[in-house]
């Protein structure tokens, strides 16, 4: 139903930063939700950050609150995760989440990975 397609991981220095992008297509609803969760080796995935279309609000793990930021383009069907002062522990694989507020399935992308390390 919806494809999502990530770009923009890669290898950075603590401290550093790294801009995350996804790009949804196919049948898109108008009231949907979108955001970002990540899977470090040997942990559970995680949410990271969300947003809505409609009224555009925002949500964030409390561990990259003031660090990370997450925006959307709804005519352009995009989301992004402007990831500042990057630690070794935001190491891992980050996925693209996209649902429609009236249905329950979700939709994931297929993953880009982030490593933090000096």
């Amino acid at each position: 139903q919806v494809q999502l397609v990530e770009s923009g991981g890669g290898l950075v220095q603590p401290g550093g930063s790294l801009r995350l992008s996804c790009t949804a297509s196919g049948i898109i609803a108008r009231s949907n939700t979108m955001g970002w969760y990540r899977q470090a080796p040997g942990k559970q995935r995680e949410l990271v950050a969300t947003i809505t279309s409609s009224r555009g609000s925002t949500n964030y793990a409390e561990a990259v609150k003031g660090r990370f930021t997450i925006s959307s383009d709804n005519t352009k069907n995009t989301v992004d995760l402007q990831m500042n002062s990057l630690k070794p522990e935001d190491t891992a694989v980050y996925y693209c989440w996209y649902r429609a507020t009236f249905d329950l399935r979700n939709n994931w992308g297929q993953g880009t990975q982030v490593t933090v390390s000096s």
